[in-house]
């Protein structure tokens, strides 16, 4: 089989070790400290951040305003409206900004 092969699984089996090492390491607590639930509570945040970031620091005029309307849309609705606005106005865009 080929290497590509063998690094999938090992990658897929390193992402499941972790996952439920984690599961496991917080399932022996009865509570979970506030500064651990604060920590957790902020991944999803940090995760987005090194997504975003990078992008932002190469982002042309049609990056800078879909990132903005995905902004101002994400403190009136939820997750999935944003990212569909900020998606459709960036493929909007690019379409007519070329």
């Amino acid at each position: 089989m080929s290497d590509v092969f063998w690094i999938t699984v090992a990658g897929a089996v390193v992402t499941y070790l972790t996952r439920i090492g984690g599961h496991l390491v917080l399932s022996r607590f009865e509570r979970v400290h506030p500064r651990v639930e604060a920590a957790l509570n902020a991944v999803p945040a940090a995760v987005l951040t090194t997504l975003v970031a990078p992008a932002m620091l190469t982002a042309g005029p049609a990056e800078w305003i879909a990132i903005v309307v995905a902004g101002i849309v994400s403190l009136r609705s939820g997750l999935l409206t944003m990212f569909l606005t900020g998606a459709a106005v960036l493929i909007a865009l690019r379409q007519f900004m070329g």
